[in-house]
């Protein structure tokens, strides 16, 4: 049996690329991947197109619920934006070049900044739900690396630096306006782990003493990638339950939604307000 061609990860990232250009063809200045229980940020751009991810050639498809599956192309703060409505994760089954494909189709759109939320548990005994962090650095605990196998060399070095992950610049930025708008952010280290259980009271112990203040299980995969393409990265968690001693029960996925809408609204004027600046 004649067996077909198989189809290299560069060329699947072309087809959808070519596929989303013949949808809607203008650049892209900015990407943002909105987390679980976040999509509301989405009533704030004005959209110009919308494309299901299973249009897409190649595109893996969210099966998470709160997770919409669609891309949004508009504008928001002046600035022309594509928005992931829904975004992938290691648990799904998929692997981290699958997870991470979306972030290679931005950047081929021409997107020069990624913004990145997520929902994570609080480590740090100083957060509260409904509180938000920006994330100044992380913990890779996935089993897995993007960046795995032969070199994309088309779109960055072999070994890329991984010293400031998050542009600090915009860290500040986003401290100065959350402090203008009197809201209640900390900043601290992300730690992501391939999930989809939640941890046990030992697992949230050690992590808090290797330095994370939060945990989750997105973000990294893609910021490895944004990185890579030397994309500068700003993220936010939304602390949707906590982890730290005394404070840890059972977490329910209507809870961690019921949290997310808390904090949505401060991760909207920051992430606004960001772009606005750029």
């Amino acid at each position: 049996m004649r067996q077909e061609p198989t189809i290299s990860y560069l060329e699947q990232i072309g087809h959808a690329v070519e596929y989303i250009i013949s949808e809607f063809d203008q650049p892209s200045e900015v990407g943002i991947i909105l987390g679980t229980g976040l999509g509301q940020l989405i009533s704030q751009i004005e959209i110009l197109h919308e494309i299901p991810y299973d249009k897409i050639p190649f595109f893996p498809v969210s099966t998470v619920e709160s997770h919409k599956g669609k891309l949004i192309f508009g504008k928001l703060s002046g600035k022309s934006v594509i928005a992931m409505q829904g975004r992938f994760h290691y648990y799904e089954g998929y692997s981290m070049k699958e997870v991470t494909f979306p972030v290679r189709v931005m950047k081929k759109l021409g997107i020069g900044h990624l913004f990145v939320s997520n929902a994570a548990g609080g480590l740090n005994p100083d957060y509260k739900i409904g509180e938000l962090m920006v994330i100044n650095d992380h913990i890779d605990l996935f089993p897995e690396n993007p960046l795995r196998g032969k070199n994309l060399d088309g779109f960055g070095v072999r070994f890329p630096d991984m010293s400031e992950p998050y542009d600090l610049s915009l860290v500040k930025k986003a401290m100065d306006i959350a402090e203008d708008n009197g809201l209640k952010v900390h900043q601290g280290v992300y730690a992501a782990v391939q999930g989809p259980n939640l941890e046990t009271k030992a697992e949230y112990k050690y992590l808090r003493t290797i330095g994370a203040d939060a945990i989750g299980m997105s973000t990294i995969p893609e910021v490895i990638v944004a990185r890579h393409m030397d994309l500068p990265v700003f993220a936010i968690s939304a602390i949707t339950d906590l982890c730290s001693p005394g404070n840890i029960k059972k977490v329910k996925i209507e809870e961690v939604l019921a949290a997310a809408a808390i904090a949505e609204p401060g991760m909207g004027t920051i992430i606004k307000s960001l772009i606005a600046t750029l």
